[in-house]
């Protein structure tokens, strides 16, 4: 099993690296492998070098960041409401990301103001879903997944009456938002940030998570702390997914699909599930945004519809095979 997950996590390094290559040299300008390394460690100026380091590399790294932020935040949900239909979104989150975000851009502003506003309400979503799930004693994860349900389901009501209520000219720009959207990713370095320091922070509990996987009654007769371990994952997880919904909208798909994939490829341990999630969420994403911004240059899609449109034929072929 060990040789397995070793095998899988040097395969999926290869991938993201191929990932990357691909994000770098593709686009409206194509670059081989010698203009590549020269745009990114060259000391002559140009269009290339440019395009590279101003472009392509923020994009990419925005893009990276948030696959792995969405997948291990999926992976840790499933083990806190031991669902298998868990993802980042399902506790409303990114419903209160994209009421903060939408409000903004309702009233014509932009820029940073976007990416505060996204913060904001998911971190008010947060607090939100937590107290409530709480009440008077402790929760439950049917409580919190049902208060998470029912709080997305308010969040959503209010984006629908944004949507209704705002003008024809800034539509575009927040469906485009909803779907996913990478293009004014202009601050990527603290979602990756937080997406390696929250990686490493997890990962000394990753054997507790195991047993907290086969139930709560295994779980507290091994001595694990049950209680510290939901509230380290749930904040985990919401800040991991605060931290990509800002970054890029709201890309769906990821987090629910990588753990699965990964588990279906015989990764079922969270030792090497978690930094196999961060990987393979990465590398799905950035492979996605490649796609979004080329396949049909100059216009973009949004990358949250290629990351359906791959995940979902892969998922069911191996489903079918396994």
């Amino acid at each position: 099993m060990f040789a397995r997950a070793r095998n899988a996590l040097i395969l999926l390094s290869l991938l993201a690296l191929c990932a990357w290559y691909m994000a770098l040299a593709l686009g409206s300008v194509p670059l081989d492998t010698g203009g590549l390394w020269q745009a990114l460690f060259g000391d002559q100026s140009g269009l290339e070098r440019d395009i590279v380091l101003r472009l392509r590399l923020p994009r990419g790294v925005a893009g990276f960041a948030t696959g792995a932020l969405l997948a291990t935040a999926g992976a840790l949900m499933q083990v806190l409401l031991r669902n298998p239909l868990a993802d980042p979104y399902v506790l409303g989150i990114s419903g209160g990301a994209a009421v903060g975000a939408l409000g903004v851009l309702w009233l014509g502003w932009g820029g940073a103001w976007v990416e505060a506003a996204a913060f904001a309400g998911a971190m008010l979503s947060m607090a939100l879903v937590f107290g409530l799930a709480r009440g008077k004693g402790d929760w439950t994860p049917t409580r919190l997944l049902l208060t998470g349900v029912i709080v997305a389901a308010g969040w959503g009501a209010l984006i629908t009456f944004i949507l209704a209520m705002a003008p024809e000219a800034g539509l575009r720009g927040m469906l485009f938002w909803l779907m996913g959207d990478l293009s004014a990713s202009a601050t990527p370095w603290p979602a990756a940030a937080i997406a390696l320091i929250g990686l490493v922070a997890v990962m000394p509990f990753a054997r507790d998570f195991n047993v907290l996987a086969r139930g709560e009654l295994t779980a507290a007769s091994l001595g694990v702390n049950i209680s510290f371990l939901r509230r380290l994952i749930y904040v985990t997880a919401s800040l991991f997914t605060a931290a990509a919904v800002t970054t890029a909208g709201s890309v769906g798909f990821v987090g629910l699909i990588v753990p699965h994939l990964l588990r279906l490829a015989g990764v079922g341990d969270m030792r090497a599930l978690l930094p196999g999630a961060a990987i393979a969420g990465g590398t799905l994403v950035l492979l996605a945004d490649t796609l979004a911004r080329t396949v049909i240059a100059p216009q973009q899609l949004p990358v949250g519809v290629i990351t359906a449109f791959i995940g979902v034929p892969v998922f069911l072929y191996l489903l079918r095979r396994r």
